[in-house]
């Protein structure tokens, strides 16, 4: 096993150990003490050692975060990328390496979208975090030529990304995609490009000054949603109508691989397997 990761690896069980020792020593207290102890704010509940161990073991298959990296994480309101901040926050205090994380939100001036409750959440974790607005859907409508709607605001979106990690020094962008995500996408791509093609893991822009990673390839979507769901984030609801009003390509692939699972629970591991030399681009130094 490479070195890294073991390292990151032992890193997760050791914070196990010294968690549980802690939880150990306060029930004793506790037992202890014949006193009334003041309520104490509800703390967020860890992520499931599952997520953590999978993340922690693609950080480490793909060389995906370094010493000194200052990593700028995309957080769109839903629970993929909420889950990866968690994620990536609780890492951040053992991890084998050292590394800043801040966090952007595009408003993309949808009807419906209000990203208050994220600024509420950053605000108490002491995270620094960007936000941009710009009007992507009316930029859409004037400007996009035989593109769909949602390919035209992820470009315009990684454009907003990749200036903030140049204007604030930031060389590393994290995404949220998942293992479901990457397997739409590879069947996408062969049902109606005719390639073998998915998103990376890790790879570098085409001006070479930024490092994107996807610390989630590893996990599935419903892990996120469970968490999500349990430790009570504040997701912000999909409100861009044009995905309302027209059903995309990835949403009848998702429907496909979910009937197919249900007859082969290996599924999604099958793909991960055969995905894998995908995953990968050449040297990133």
């Amino acid at each position: 096993m490479p070195e890294s990761v073991e390292k990151w690896e032992q890193a997760v069980t050791e914070q196990d150990v010294l968690e549980q020792d802690q939880r150990d020593r306060g029930l004793l207290e506790q037992a202890v003490q014949d006193q009334v102890v003041p309520e104490q704010p509800r703390q967020l509940p860890r992520p499931p050692k599952s997520l953590l161990r999978q993340v922690g073991r693609a950080i480490a298959d793909f060389g995906m975060i370094r010493d000194g990296d200052r990593i700028l994480l995309g957080v769109s309101g839903g629970k993929d990328s909420l889950s990866l901040l968690e994620v990536l926050r609780h890492l951040r205090s053992y991890a084998p390496v050292r590394f800043e994380l801040a966090a952007l939100t595009i408003d993309p001036e949808v009807p419906g979208f209000d990203p208050a409750p994220l600024t509420d959440w950053y605000q108490q974790r002491g995270l620094p975090w960007h936000y941009e607005r710009q009007p992507i859907m009316e930029q859409a409508r004037e400007h996009m030529d035989g593109d769909s709607f949602c390919a035209y605001c992820a470009r315009m979106k990684r454009g907003i990304m990749y200036r903030l990690c140049r204007a604030h020094g930031y060389n590393v962008l994290a995404l949220g995609q998942h293992l479901d995500d990457l397997a739409e996408s590879l069947m996408l791509s062969m049902f109606h490009g005719g390639q073998l093609r998915t998103m990376k893991a890790h790879y570098r822009n085409d001006a070479g000054d930024v490092r994107i990673i996807r610390p989630l390839v590893y996990c599935r979507e419903r892990q996120m949603r469970d968490f999500a769901s349990h430790a009570g984030l504040p997701v912000v609801p999909d409100s861009c109508p044009a995905c309302f009003q027209m059903p995309t390509r990835r949403e009848h692939m998702k429907a496909l691989l979910a009937h197919e699972e249900a007859d082969h629970p290996q599924l999604f591991a099958s793909l991960l397997r055969a995905m894998r030399p995908l995953l990968r681009e050449g040297p990133l130094d």
